[in-house]
C-alpha cells in the first residue's frame, strides 16, 4: 500500500515534528545462528548464506555461548532458538538486550510456546519465526528485523498478542501502560495504536496521511520516549493498556 503524498503531522512544527531518519546500511546483514541442533544450524547457514543480502558470521550451540559469540562476531541479528539444554533462548535474549549496543534478536519457535514468545517479545526480541518458515520468508524476516521492522505479520501479531494477553485486565501492567502512553502527543499515540493493530509502516502512512519516512521517524521517537527496544514492544504496551 503506497503512502499518501505529503505529511500531515497533526501539530505544529517542533513538538510534533519527527526527527530525520536515515535508511539502513547497504552492506549485508550480519547473522549469528544459535541452535543446539547442528542440522538446523547447517540448514539455516545454507539458506542464509545463499543470498547477497545477508552474511552468516557465526554459530552457537547454546544460549550460554551467545554473549561470547556476539562479542566475537558482532552480528546485526541473532537468530535464536528457544529450547536449548544449558541456557534457553529466552534468557539469552534478555542477556543480549541488556548490552549497551545489542544486536536484534529473531526467535525461532512454534505456536505451542505462546507464553515463551510473549516473554521473548517483552525482553526485546524483534519477533519470531516458525521453524518451518519457507527460506525466502526467513531472508525477508531477517532483513526486516535489521531495518527495525517487526517480523510478525499483522495477522499473527493480532492473534498472538490477543491470545497471550487475554484475561490480564487487572494486571499492574495496564496501569503502567496507561501512564506511559499518557505522555505521548496525539499523533504519537495514533501511531502507537496502529502498531498495536499490527499495521505495517506503509499501512500506517496511508491511514494517517504521512510518508513512510515520517512513520519511521515517529516509531523511532516512540521507542525513545517509551524506553523500548522495538515496535513489537510498543504493540504489547498498547495491548496492555487495552487500546486495541
Amino acid at each position: 500500500m503506497a503512502a499518501v503524498a505529503g505529511d500531515v503531522t497533526g501539530g505544529p512544527m517542533g513538538e510534533d515534528a519527527p526527527p530525520k531518519v536515515t535508511g539502513p546500511p547497504a552492506r549485508p546483514v550480519r547473522i549469528l545462528i544459535v541452535d543446539d541442533d547442528a542440522l538446523v544450524r547447517a540448514g539455516l547457514s545454507m539458506i542464509l548464506g545463499g543470498t547477497p543480502e545477508v552474511e552468516v558470521v557465526g554459530e552457537a550451540a547454546d544460549g550460554s555461548e551467545v554473549l561470547a559469540a556476539t562479542m566475537a562476531c558482532r552480528p546485526d541479528v541473532v537468530l535464536m532458538d528457544i529450547r536449548m539444554p544449558r541456557l534457553d533462548g529466552l534468557a539469552a535474549t534478555e542477556l543480549l538486550r541488556a548490552l549497551p549496543r545489542p544486536p536484534e534478536v529473531l526467535v525461532l519457535t512454534t505456536f505451542d510456546a505462546d507464553e515463551h514468545v510473549l516473554r521473548a517479545l517483552r525482553a526485546g526480541a524483534g519477533g519470531f519465526l516458525l521453524k518451518d518458515t519457507p527460506p525466502a520468508e526467513i531472508v525477508r524476516a531477517v532483513r526486516r528485523v535489521a531495518a527495525g521492522e517487526a517480523t510478525l505479520s499483522p495477522t499473527v501479531t493480532r492473534t498472538l498478542i490477543a491470545h497471550v494477553t487475554a484475561g490480564t485486565a487487572a494486571d499492574p501492567r495496564r496501569d503502567r501502560a496507561h501512564q506511559l502512553l499518557a505522555g505521548l502527543t496525539e499523533r504519537e499515540r495514533a501511531v502507537a495504536v496502529a502498531l498495536g493493530r499490527g499495521r505495517t509502516n506503509a499501512e500506517i502512512a496511508a491511514e494517517l496521511f504521512m510518508s513512510v519516512a515520517t512513520v519511521k521517524a515517529y516509531v523511532s521517537r516512540l521507542l525513545t520516549r517509551l524506553d523500548l527496544n522495538n515496535r513489537v514492544q510498543v504493540a504489547l504496551l498498547v495491548h496492555d493498556a487495552g487500546l486495541v
